[in-house]
């Protein structure tokens, strides 16, 4: 009886272990991995659902401002990154976007501002946006990712925005070019709240047609579980996995 007690316990643990394996990669966090230099350093991070991007934040309710970084990887070689705030609706139209992307040199990356106001490119010069943008620069990550940044002055009280992030693959005169259409991109949309709750979802935006540098067609993404100091508030539910890893480990106790 002990050598089939001793054989049962071991297959159990065996099952919990594999179970429990998944559950704690799913679990592990990419954003609070990522390295940034030395002068930079941020509250909370979230690991983007769409495109394999992250977003590290700090908001600073009493001075209304959001200190950014989003890190992604272009489409291609020489292509660009884009994050943006929506302070209209959910989609591209009235998008206020932060693009980064190298310079005519080849080198020294830029970052252009950009009141998306249609469906139509962009231009080769910044435009002024509904947010006064300040810190504005970016790097590239050892892996190829590229890191932007920025400092965006927000008005008294707005915690939850709608946000939109994109990567396309080709920069022609200084001016990004269109992205690609894939379901990754016309998804890659949400709503973010800066305080680290998770934010409730707004309603499926209508399809448009042409080409755009945000995307405004698409089922709206799910809003990411953000890390770090702010993100205590957030309430989770137990995944399925965890829920049989507690039920095998309390019926061993008693094997």
């Amino acid at each position: 009886m002990a050598s089939s007690a001793t054989h049962l316990r071991a297959v159990l643990l065996a099952v919990v272990l594999l179970v429990a394996s998944p559950a704690a990669t799913r679990a592990a966090s990419v954003c609070e991995g990522e390295k940034f230099p030395a002068a930079r350093t941020y509250e909370t991070c979230a690991d983007l659902p769409k495109l394999g991007a992250t977003l590290h934040w700090t908001y600073d309710g009493k001075a209304a401002t959001l200190s950014v970084a989003f890190v992604a990887k272009p489409e291609a070689s020489g292509g660009w990154v884009s994050w943006a705030i929506n302070p209209t609706g959910d989609g591209m139209k009235g998008a206020q976007a932060l693009v980064a992307f190298k310079g005519a040199s080849g080198s020294a990356y830029v970052v252009n501002t950009y009141n998306v106001t249609g469906y139509k490119p962009f231009p080769a010069a910044s435009t002024p946006i509904a947010f006064n943008a300040t810190d504005l620069a970016a790097d590239e990550s050892a892996t190829g990712k590229v890191r932007l940044y920025g400092k965006l002055q927000l008005p008294q009280g707005m915690e939850t925005v709608s946000h939109i992030w994109q990567v396309g693959s080709t920069v022609t005169g200084g001016a990004p070019m269109k992205h690609a259409f894939a379901q990754e991109n016309l998804d890659a949309k949400g709503r973010l709240s800066l305080t680290g709750h998770v934010a409730q979802e707004p309603a499926p935006a209508p399809v448009a047609g042409g080409p755009s540098a945000e995307a405004e067609n698409a089922v709206t993404a799910a809003s990411p579980s953000p890390s770090g100091k702010n993100a205590a508030a957030t309430t989770y539910s137990p995944a399925p996995a965890i829920m049989v890893v507690l039920a095998l480990a309390g019926f061993l106790a008693f094997v």
